[in-house]
């Protein structure tokens, strides 16, 4: 049987893959998250100084996590009953680039919503990323996989962050939406390149037949609720409405990168230092509540910054709380189950955060309208509080 026939729980490899097929990949990687992620921290200011209201800018950036919520399992459905990831992979990127388009046709409310829920439609696509970047591992490695392809994508996000800043600092707001057009495309045409068989790659696929079944598992549930809990306060926080806090305080463009990278990287290495070393240790649960309780501290910390230097300290310590508790749930979330049902655990899973993409910011849009800014970090701090407190009373019963 040829390595193109196998399927990705074989001992070998389901796709032959060069080195020169993994650099290509990790290229093509970077590029799409950047694609999405250069223009997030620009993209409340922008808005504002367009004249748009705090509930508006809310439902805007809710939007990019409503897409998510009805799209995200059915398109891996049909990506598993097609076993076919590249098309996916092609679709992902055009989204992404037509989504920074409509960024920049002025004048109407209309343009940053349709933009914002199409890049909804492109993140639905890394499901796809991360099969077919799976299947060029043997099964042995699938979890080095995982690991390096969660990296990258933190990568790709803190290069299109720390690249917003610039840009719009450089030229104007519209140079991150035009250099992410011209990142999505780039991105669309390396994905042709990108080796895939003509049959596609087999996995243990999603099933309905084991979703009832799946969404009846107590661990899932409890998981799924922390994390649609986590990342309210995320899309509340650095994805949300931190970069407006910024502003507030006096930040140029320059310095809301700064403001970016104090909290990327954190998260970044939380993420690594998270299952490899610390939940070992200590326990996933200890960790994930260490991660809530620092979350919470620093979200309503943010309240009471008076200073830049002060805020970027919040969003040092954010980034990494943030970054251990997210990782880990992703784990949790899917060790339970048999290697058959995975699939169905994880589609289920990035489903139900994606509520917390949509809801974090809708409604911290609606408190900072009728409330001011701060009301949505008391907002996102009592989110973190509550996950915290949930976190505590299940892991006494899981122990």
């Amino acid at each position: 049987m040829s390595p193109a026939n196998t399927t990705i729980e074989s001992s070998a490899p389901a796709i032959a893959a060069t080195r020169k097929d993994h650099l290509l990949f990790i290229i093509v990687t970077l590029l799409y998250w950047m694609n999405m992620y250069i223009y997030v921290p620009i993209l409340p200011p922008y808005m504002q100084e367009s004249g748009h209201s705090a509930m508006l800018i809310g439902i805007v950036l809710g939007s990019y996590g409503f897409t998510q919520m009805l799209i995200r399992f059915p398109l891996g459905l049909l990506s598993d009953k097609l076993q076919r990831r590249k098309p996916f992979l092609l679709i992902g990127m055009l989204s992404g680039a037509l989504s920074c388009f409509l960024f920049t046709i002025p004048d109407s409310w209309l343009w940053p919503l349709a933009g914002r829920m199409l890049s909804g439609v492109c993140a639905s696509a890394w499901v796809a990323f991360t099969v077919l970047y799976a299947a060029y591992y043997a099964s042995n490695d699938a979890a080095k996989a995982m690991s390096n392809i969660s990296f990258l994508s933190v990568g790709g996000q803190l290069i299109g962050m720390t690249l917003s800043g610039w840009l719009a600092g450089m030229f104007d707001w519209n140079a991150a939406f035009i250099t992410g057009i011209g990142i999505g495309l780039t991105g669309f045409l390396l994905v042709l390149a990108v080796k895939e068989p003509r049959e596609g790659v087999a996995r243990a696929p999603i099933s309905m037949k084991h979703l009832h079944e799946v969404v009846r598992t107590p661990s899932l549930i409890r998981v799924s609720i922390l994390s649609i809990l986590g990342h309210s306060v995320l899309f509340i926080t650095m994805f949300g409405f931190t970069p407006l806090k910024a502003t507030e305080l006096g930040a140029d463009n320059g310095q809301l990168t700064a403001i970016v990278i104090a909290f990327m990287i954190p998260h970044a290495i939380a993420s690594l230092l998270a299952g490899r070393l610390l939940a070992p240790r200590f326990g996933a649960w200890n960790i994930t509540a260490c991660g809530f309780l620092l979350s919470a501290i620093c979200t309503i910390a943010m309240v009471y910054s008076q200073s830049l230097s002060m805020l970027i300290i919040t969003q040092a310590i954010n980034g990494f709380s943030q970054g251990l508790y997210l990782a880990l749930l992703l784990g949790m979330a899917i060790q339970p189950f048999e290697l058959n049902k995975r699939a169905t655990a994880m589609g289920f899973y990035q489903a139900a955060y994606s509520i917390g993409m949509f809801a974090g910011p809708f409604l911290a849009g609606f408190m900072n309208e009728g409330f001011g800014l701060d009301s949505g970090f008391w907002l996102g701090g009592a989110f973190a509080a509550a996950a915290l407190l949930l976190t505590w009373r299940w892991r006494v019963q899981a122990s």
